[in-house]
């Protein structure tokens, strides 16, 4: 059964939904951007009505200045009080469970590893933010990361139906060659104060079990692919072949699987 709950957060009143189950191992579901609780779509709360059909307790909230909650919206980066307080609300809410794993997608998933400590027991990092800004306001690059576009320009190669458009003259070469010019570029180390090595810091000191996961076709995990490439050998890492950032669709379906195998490890 689904419940509507507040809760407070720095002298502000925060909406929550808190779906029912026996289960002693809960997921707290932070938003991204600014997305209210139920997600794009609806998918987090579709998400959190299967989770706790399969008997685990899910809470989701929004942070300060988002959807029913009051507050100044400070972003990402200022919502570390609004995810302590919201756990705090869970343990409350639902006294039985002893587990709580948290999942975050886009720069929620950036904020959950920003803002440790957290009294959380594992991490579900989907799709991490890197980009420097928010993810609501911040505009990506023009071209995605090389690797992208390298990945891209093999499988046309591999393409007959791409080798005959070239021959024929229907591609356009000033893209192909602004594309390939990418190629060449050297990539530049991430500032020391950017969030991408912030983020890497951040994982490497990171003392609680976590698994990331990538939608490969999304520029946004492409990016943390490529500013953040040690994260992936310290981490378990699950790679889904879509371009749905918010795993949307039938890729919702291994998005549940995967947070069900992190519930119950």
């Amino acid at each position: 059964m689904r419940h509507q709950l507040s809760f407070a957060c720095e002298g502000a009143t925060l909406a929550a939904s808190l779906d029912e189950a026996a289960g002693r191992t809960g997921l707290l579901i932070v938003s991204g951007g600014n997305e209210i609780r139920s997600g794009a779509h609806r998918g987090m709360a579709m998400l959190a009505a299967r989770v706790a059909e399969a008997g685990h307790p899910v809470f989701r909230f929004d942070r300060r200045g988002i959807g029913d909650s009051e507050g100044m919206n400070g972003g990402f980066e200022s919502s570390g009080p609004d995810i302590n307080a919201a756990i705090a609300a869970f343990r409350e809410a639902a006294p039985h469970v002893t587990r709580i794993i948290g999942f975050g997608n886009c720069d929620a998933a950036s904020a959950l590893l920003l803002h440790r400590p957290l009294a959380l027991d594992g991490l579900i990092i989907a799709n991490p933010w890197t980009y420097d800004g928010d993810a609501a306001e911040a505009a990506e690059p023009a071209l995605p990361p090389a690797a992208a576009i390298r990945a891209r320009y093999l499988a046309r190669l591999r393409d007959p139906k791409s080798l005959l458009r070239l021959i024929k003259g229907e591609v356009d070469f000033r893209k192909l060659f602004r594309g390939l010019s990418a190629l060449k570029a050297t990539a530049v180390p991430a500032a020391p104060d950017s969030l991408a090595a912030r983020l890497d810091r951040a994982i490497t000191g990171l003392d609680t079990p976590a698994t990331i996961l990538l939608a490969t076709g999304d520029r946004t995990a492409q990016a943390f692919v490529e500013s953040c490439p040690s994260a992936l050998s310290r981490l378990p890492v699950e790679r889904l072949a879509s371009p749905s950032h918010s795993f949307a669709g039938e890729d919702a379906d291994w998005l549940y699987q995967r947070v069900l195998v992190a519930l119950e490890s």
